[in-house]
């Protein structure tokens, strides 16, 4: 019989500057050996866990504790971080907040240089974990010139070269294109596997943890345990519905069409999945839906001709890049990590200067206007909130750019409420900025450009580390923004956000735009798919296991219905 290595008994914590419990009364155990997942909606409690399970709680961030944790039969409160972190290895949400090292080489070795390993034994094990994770390639390289995915693969090689016996990944895929997660999921996989490792991880983006086998499912809900079952049971019963968090798509579509799920289906995945049963309802469910008609385009509002790029003269970033974006669109763009994509926004807001080409924004050549001219046009949210916040109070921060515009104060007040109101935000106006978890700063972030109004609005991963009733909020208040006339412009590694909310794809691999074509049409691309780096969405491999002969209409009908029967809870 497996041992148990982790066991809450009555577990509650209470942080010290919150007035009510995060977790309550925790009854959990996890063996050894075994791969969990943990899911729930933003706030939960589900992060807290993770606090506890490496030390962070108490020891970092103070509060109230009740019960018992032991992991490998020591009660954590006993113990301290130290003692914790040779038996837990952890891969934060925001990798910025992980690194220790200069260089991709140092962050990688910097457990065992703590360790004192001699360096003739180092040097190989780094090598070794940095072509696992696929940055052998960057070792010499800055940590702060990676893109976010790049960062997030050094995160994953500074835990795997220490051989701790549990693993923690508090959103693993938070940073990662669609192919680079898949990649994740894969060593996580391998290392669970091969290694012997029990594994945790705690991640919104559920169907692409499940690429590969999990033992079991915890939802956490308002601090408390409200299922933990296998994915086949967990599918069968109406949980994660009930909770906001986002079921795969491909079961999704099986109830539209008026199918029962059952755990002898083998819904955990579309290859395993069983559609015998429901072929015959799938195909009429499409057939009886609507084909759904495209939008006619209005006057460009910005204009890319002939970019050129580099940081380095012999490292080119974008290559020969042109295309226009009509006025009132709402654009996806997408590729793999470390395309250029977060580079063309840096230019278009003005943050840098293209080598040669031109960008024209309303018609008019923006190259020599100020980054202050620019941004009366154009909105930039990043994809690092850290990276933007600049006060302490969460109203102050989404106040501070109306107020440098010398806004009055009186519309200043109903501005940003409104704003923060549509944002989740409302309840925490007079909260610091530093007692909120990385999702709701992201928040902020959204709110403090949404409140100025920009006739462009660019945001880099807009849904990151987002639950799927916050992550509906955003973006419909963004499709909002977009009917009024505002252009939403979106760099995003979520396929289903590009589906659901973008009808156009501009798509980059390599410094070069290799598409531009309708959001289904581009996942209908395996060619494409494969050269940047994308996800074939489950919907189209569902659509062709049925013998559906047109998958992209199928696609279309599905994100069309979902728009309008898919939001229980507004």
């Amino acid at each position: 019989m497996k041992k148990p290595i982790i066991e809450f008994m009555n577990f509650g914590f209470k942080y010290r500057s919150q007035a009510k419990p995060t977790l309550f009364d925790l009854n959990l155990t996890i063996y050894e050996g075994e791969k969990v997942l943990i899911v729930g909606p933003s706030g939960s409690g589900k992060s807290t866990i993770g606090h506890c399970l490496n030390g962070l709680v108490p020891f970092s961030y103070r509060g109230d504790l009740t019960g018992s944790l032991k992991i490998m039969g020591k009660e954590t409160k006993q113990e301290g971080i130290f003692v914790l972190s040779k038996m837990v290895g952890t891969v934060l949400q925001d990798p910025d907040g992980q690194f220790i090292g200069l260089t991709v080489a140092e962050d990688i070795a910097f457990s065992l240089e703590n360790d004192c390993v001699p360096q003739s034994d180092m040097i190989p094990r780094v090598k070794e974990v940095a072509e696992m994770v696929d940055m052998n390639n960057y070792l010499g390289h800055s940590l702060h010139h990676l893109s976010g995915g790049q960062k997030q693969r050094v995160a994953l090689g500074g835990v795997m070269v220490d051989d701790v016996p549990l693993l923690l990944f508090d959103e693993p895929l938070a940073n990662l294109d669609p192919a680079t997660g898949k990649h994740a999921i894969e060593l996580i996989d391998w290392i669970h596997k091969e290694r012997n490792k029990t594994i945790v991880i705690i991640e919104h983006r559920l169907e692409d943890v499940l690429y590969r086998h999990v033992d079991r499912i915890i939802v956490i809900n308002d601090g408390r345990i409200i299922s933990d079952q296998s994915p086949a049971e967990l599918f069968a019963s109406n949980v994660l519905e009930s909770v906001s968090v986002r079921e795969p798509l491909y079961l999704k579509a099986l109830k539209y069409a008026g199918c029962e799920i059952t755990s002898g289906m083998h819904p955990e995945h579309i290859e395993s999945l069983d559609i015998n049963s429901c072929r015959d309802k799938l195909v009429n469910w499409f057939e009886l839906t609507e084909k759904v008609e495209a939008k006619s385009a209005s006057s460009t509002i910005l204009q890319l001709e002939n970019i050129h790029f580099s940081y380095q003269a012999d490292l080119k970033i974008l290559q020969d890049v042109s295309f226009s974006i009509a006025e009132g669109e709402m654009v996806s763009i997408v590729g793999k990590n470390g395309a250029g994509k977060s580079t063309l926004t840096k230019l278009i807001c003005g943050f840098e200067r293209p080598e040669s080409g031109r960008i024209l924004i309303d018609g008019r050549d923006c190259l020599n206007d100020t980054i202050k001219e620019r941004s009366l046009k154009v909105g930039l949210v990043m994809q690092n909130p850290n990276h933007m916040i600049s006060k302490h109070m969460i109203f102050d921060e989404v106040a501070l750019g109306l107020a440098v515009r010398g806004i009055p104060e009186a519309e200043i007040k109903q501005r940003v409420e409104e704003t923060l109101r549509i944002c989740g935000l409302l309840p925490f106006r007079n909260w610091p900025i530093s007692a909120l978890s990385f999702g709701q700063k992201k928040r902020v972030t959204i709110a403090s450009i949404l409140v100025l109004q920009p006739k462009i609005l660019i945001l880099d991963e807009p849904t990151a580390g987002q639950d799927f009733r916050h992550y509906t909020e955003i973006m419909e208040f963004l499709l909002d923004l977009n009917k009024q006339g505002v252009t939403v412009i979106m760099i995003t590694h979520d396929m289903h956000l590009m589906l659901e909310y973008t009808p156009r794809a501009i798509v980059f691999a390599d410094g070069k735009k290799i598409a531009d074509d309708s959001a289904v049409n581009t996942l209908g691309n395996r060619s494409i798919i494969q050269q940047a780096n994308l996800k074939e969405t489950s919907l189209f491999e569902l659509a062709e296991r049925v013998g559906i002969t047109e998958p992209s209409e199928f696609v279309e009908r599905f994100i069309a219905h979902d728009k309008v029967v898919g939001r229980k809870w507004q």
